[in-house]
């Protein structure tokens, strides 16, 4: 009963965590470990979930044109604090791998609703069709990333589990914080985006005809509660796309790594993992403390999508192995204390050790599966939160 009550108490105060332990938090992937690792998602598996305690919840739209060497995304972050304060806000960035021009917007948004899987705010929307394999996502919220994608899938929406949810607490049943992950791993993307800056009267217009990764991601808790650095890797060739998302939890609950990727291709789904090696290469201090890669290597160790339960847990199951390697350019280093709302961040500084940064990274990066080896480009986000 104390571990609870100290958990409730951090869930919604700014101090930091007691030190629970590894046993303390349950990982989707540890629920799989012995069956298929991931399950194909629902249009429902998409709802907004908007639960009512301190929790971050995103939509996050990737973007990567191939041809003309521009990358990016467009995300809506939907915050609500304690229950009592709750924001949203539009995210932008669009990079020019070729030029090195860049747009980047943060903007709050006005009058938003959440509908099931859609989401709506003054001068935006995000719809899904009846069909659940396209999205709309129109923005004019800001001038500078005026916004029209259609993103339409080519490989299924997946989900690590039954529901891919990690939980944080002694009770599954009564969780004192969530961490949810579903996905869109390898989709194709259409549209245009118009940027003009503030006091220009020229307006750049963007073609976009590309590839795509979207994420659906919950935060039932603070963020940096629930982990102290993240790795997020996207990347697309003309015959694969990977995805990974990895995240290890403060000490308080054992500096616990979760790490789960798909690997897909327009046929499908091709295997997905929960044994991942993503390993930041010649790292150097920089001026804010955090130790930024200056390249980059995954390993994917995982097995077969068409695998069953019964394979798996015999060890018949044909195992699924590729990696990726590559440089790692900085195209911004984003102050997360920064960017978010006051109201949050009242709640999260002051906490020791507790200096949020994103590094965005891209290069040319070359994938490797069976017989494929292809170069594209890759793109990283490593996050520090806390010191491990």
């Amino acid at each position: 009963m104390l571990k609870w009550v100290q958990g409730g108490l951090s869930a919604v105060t700014g101090i930091a965590e007691p030190e629970y332990g590894p046993e303390y938090i349950h990982s989707i992937t540890d629920t799989v470990k012995d069956k298929q690792h991931f399950q194909i998602a629902t249009k429902q598996d998409f709802k907004w979930q908007s639960p009512t305690s301190t929790n971050v919840e995103t939509q996050t739209f990737y973007f990567n044109d191939l041809t003309t060497g521009i990358i990016g995304f467009a995300q809506v972050i939907h915050s609500n604090v304690v229950g009592i304060h709750t924001t949203a806000q539009f995210t932008f960035k669009l990079f020019n791998t070729n030029t090195k021009e860049q747009i980047w917007t943060s903007t709050k948004l006005e009058d938003f609703i959440i509908k099931g899987e859609n989401f709506y705010a003054s001068n935006l929307k995000i719809e899904i069709n009846d069909e659940g394999n396209e999205y709309h996502l129109v923005s004019k919220v800001n001038p500078e990333s005026i916004v029209d994608l259609k993103f339409s899938k080519i490989a299924p929406s997946v989900k690590i589990g039954k529901d891919g949810v990690t939980i944080y607490g002694d009770d599954v049943e009564n969780p004192w914080g969530t961490m949810r992950h579903v996905f869109w791993p390898r989709n194709k993307v259409e549209g245009s985006i118009q940027s003009t800056k503030e006091g220009s009267t020229e307006t750049k217009n963007y073609e976009i005809n590309g590839f795509s990764m979207f994420v659906m991601a919950l935060q039932g808790m603070k963020p940096h509660h629930a982990a102290a650095t993240w790795n997020f890797l996207n990347f697309h060739s003309k015959s694969l796309s990977t995805v990974v998302m990895e995240f290890t939890t403060p000490k308080s609950y054992g500096s616990t790594k979760v790490s789960l990727a798909f690997l897909s291709n327009d046929e499908g789904i091709i295997g997905s993992s929960i044994n991942n090696e993503v390993l930041h290469l010649n790292p150097e201090i920089d001026e804010v403390g955090w130790p930024k890669p200056t390249s980059l290597e995954f390993k994917g160790h995982g097995i077969d999508s068409k695998a069953n339960d019964e394979q798996v847990q015999s060890g018949s199951a044909k195992p699924v192995e590729w990696t990726l390697k590559g440089g790692l350019q900085l195209v911004e280093r984003v102050d997360v204390m920064h960017e978010i709302p006051n109201f949050v961040k009242n709640l999260v500084s002051g906490v020791a050790g507790t200096k949020p940064y994103i590094y965005q990274f891209w290069d040319n990066m070359t994938i490797e599966y069976n017989e494929i080896k292809e170069t594209s480009i890759g793109y990283l986000e490593a996050t520090f939160i806390t010191e491990l």
